[in-house]
């Protein structure tokens, strides 16, 4: 049995006795399982950094990479690793320290004119919450055009 089975498992086992809930470290490694089965599933050539982040570069755009304090304007896919389609936009602006952890630490890694995917481990994306069709603990992929900041 995969590991990613058994962690869910040993959650959903916690939950129903009433010991509490996954822990982070439970959460953390599940993620994990889940995001490099996706990279191996769609065999990308994907990076991470410190945090979980998992990122692919298609375009890395220009030299100038946004700050936490620009709003940037962007085109994008939000998925889950099944396929199933969350959110998009296209030439949205938002400002960046007030988006979600992944996008916070992951946009500014492309350049303006930018392209690419972030997968999003839970801890950064919304967590335990549900949020619209997002179920509680869920790993985002977003495909991400960067059209500019300011």
């Amino acid at each position: 049995m995969k590991l990613k089975s058994l962690l869910y498992l040993s959650c959903l086992l916690a939950s129903a006795i009433g010991l509490g809930s996954c822990d982070k470290e439970d959460q953390d490694a599940i993620d994990q399982q889940i995001i490099e089965d996706f990279i191996n599933e769609h065999q990308l050539d994907a990076d991470s950094t410190a945090s979980g982040l998992y990122y692919v570069i298609d375009d890395p755009g220009t030299s100038e990479h946004p700050t936490i304090d620009d709003d940037v304007t962007i085109d994008y896919v939000g998925f889950l690793t099944n396929g199933d389609v969350f959110d998009s936009g296209v030439n949205v602006t938002y400002p960046l320290n007030q988006l979600i952890l992944g996008w916070q630490e992951g946009i500014p890694i492309f350049g303006k004119g930018g392209s690419g995917y972030l997968i999003v481990p839970s801890r950064l994306g919304y967590g335990e919450r549900r949020v619209g069709t997002i179920p509680p603990n869920s790993v985002l992929v977003f495909e991400i055009h960067l059209n500019n900041f300011h």
